[in-house]
């Protein structure tokens, strides 16, 4: 079974992720965490004539064994994130490990902004998971002050929203919800009742089809 959660930055769907994977008992991959690594890998590039070339070359050379640098999650890689997201050939060089990864025996969850579009337009199960901007900033800075870090709300509710205006705009990406997309707006829901939302989803989903569901680690 593949599942594919798609959505903006901060809407949840990254923790949703998680938790169906661990609720079906399949991998799971943040896809975004592969963007953040190279717009991290070249950052000191940023206004170089050549950050697109080096932009390309982190791409294909990504050492997924530094995803869990913890500087991957700041807004800063957020936003070095969407511009490499928009050169081409650095998403040709991130598709096939994405696709490898979802197509793995068993299935996988993954997140992102493009998994039922683009990455996996055959997925099982497609949730497009969404949340108000001023919703999605607040999680975002208490994320970021929990690890100590100073919050400029004002200017983090502005990256957001740039952000959410620069993936729509991506010519080479695919972010807006498949047509056979399920919605969940997750902007009055805690994060519990958001993971209800979601498996009543994939299981109504996978009823309909009358598909069998992994082993669930059901409490």
């Amino acid at each position: 079974m593949i599942i594919a959660v798609d959505g903006p930055a901060a809407s949840g769907k990254g923790t949703l992720a998680a938790g169906l994977a661990r609720h079906y008992g399949l991998p799971c991959l943040d896809t975004g965490l592969l963007y953040r690594a190279v717009g991290h890998a070249v950052e000191a590039h940023e206004d170089a004539p050549d950050f697109e070339a080096r932009a390309i070359a982190a791409a294909q050379g990504l050492d997924t064994g530094h995803l869990d640098n913890p500087e991957l999650t700041t807004a800063r890689a957020g936003s070095l994130a969407s511009k490499v997201a928009v050169i081409g050939p650095v998403r040709r060089a991130l598709f096939a490990f994405q696709r490898d990864f979802a197509l793995q025996p068993g299935g996988a969850v993954l997140d992102g902004r493009d998994i039922g579009t683009v990455i996996c337009p055959e997925a099982d199960v497609k949730l497009f998971i969404d949340a108000d901007s001023k919703a999605r900033m607040e999680r975002r800075a208490r994320q970021l002050e929990a690890r100590g870090v100073k919050v400029d709300r004002y200017a983090l509710y502005h990256q957001i929203e740039e952000r959410d205006a620069r993936d729509r705009a991506n010519p080479n990406g695919g972010f807006y919800p498949a047509k056979d997309a399920h919605l969940l707006d997750t902007t009055l829901l805690d994060i519990e009742a958001a993971l209800r939302a979601a498996v009543a989803i994939v299981d109504g989903a996978m009823a309909r089809k009358g598909r069998p569901l992994p082993k669930a680690d059901r409490p």
